[in-house]
């Protein structure tokens, strides 16, 4: 039997001056703190389903999107995987809406992203392949419940 494999995206729009396009999710599946994303359409790009999903959220056109990594994870007790594919830019346009169905958007400093406690379930774990170069991926085993499994971050080396 073959694993299913769902693939997601999210995208980090960053000023240049400290401050990333947070969402404050409220639909129940993922609340909280994170940056906006979603689910790549059947016969849909990554990129283009970043691109889109940052314009239905948020309003922006987006341009050069930098990889940042996978975050993934894996099922343990059925045979499901789910791929989320990261990126950031700062090469936007357009003025943010206040935000849609999915919740609230609004500029936040970065730092005080990471301090706070409302946080989607797992999202501080993703915010280092964000802010820091050389992660390729993180990966998490998942019981389909609780999110306890040890996260697991791997580096990329160029030149080695």
């Amino acid at each position: 039997m073959e694993a299913r494999v769902k693939l997601y995206n999210m995208t980090m729009v960053y000023d240049g001056h400290g401050r990333a396009l947070v969402l404050d999710r409220t639909k129940s599946d993922w609340p909280g703190l994170t940056f906006p994303g979603g689910h790549v359409e059947p016969g849909e790009g990554i990129v283009a389903s970043a691109v889109r999903e940052i314009r239905e959220e948020t309003g922006l056109s987006v341009r050069n999107l930098e990889p940042c990594g996978v975050v993934h994870w894996a099922e343990k007790n059925a045979d499901r995987r789910c791929l989320e594919f990261l990126y950031r830019t700062s090469d936007f346009s357009g003025i943010p809406s206040d935000g849609t169905r999915e919740g609230k958007i609004f500029w936040m400093e970065m730092e005080a992203l990471r301090a706070s406690d409302r946080l989607s379930p797992n999202f501080e774990r993703y915010l280092p392949l964000f802010r820091e170069h050389g992660f390729s991926e993180l990966f998490f085993e998942w019981d389909g419940i609780s999110w306890d499994g040890v996260p697991q971050y791997f580096r990329y080396r160029f030149g080695e």
